[in-house]
């Protein structure tokens, strides 16, 4: 591989790690789906996805927002009202997201006909 080559291969995983970051992780891509499909409000994200944690979504926010991904707005109602919504910079990710969407079927297609049934898992 040349030096060239090199670099270019180096790039190449950056840029993927940059993306795992920004996106990566159990909780992030589950949130952007909730707000996309109109769970603006914390309690409606938070009833929205199964087992995640009051701090872990109100971390997960954050680090959404620190990246442009979700917008937060305060409204100066009583009691204080808290909405988020998806940035027009987050709606580039659909591409990516599509492809995970469309990959992770055929793979789990893929894994259960080839699975013989006694080891199939509820979870596939």
């Amino acid at each position: 591989m040349s030096k060239k080559e090199e670099l270019n291969f180096e790039d190449k995983i950056k840029f993927v790690q940059d993306t795992q970051y920004v996106i990566g992780g159990k909780w992030k891509l589950p949130i952007i789906i909730s707000v996309y499909h109109g769970n603006k409000r914390f309690n409606e994200i938070l009833s929205s996805i199964p087992r995640i944690t009051n701090r872990v979504l109100s971390k997960e926010l954050r680090h959404l927002e620190e990246n442009e991904l979700i917008s937060r707005k305060v409204y100066d109602d009583y009691p204080t009202r808290i909405e988020y919504t998806l940035t027009d910079y987050c709606h580039s990710v659909a591409e990516v997201l599509t492809s995970m969407e469309k990959w992770g079927k055929q793979h789990r297609e893929r894994i259960k006909k080839n699975m013989p049934a006694s080891m199939h898992r509820t979870g596939i």
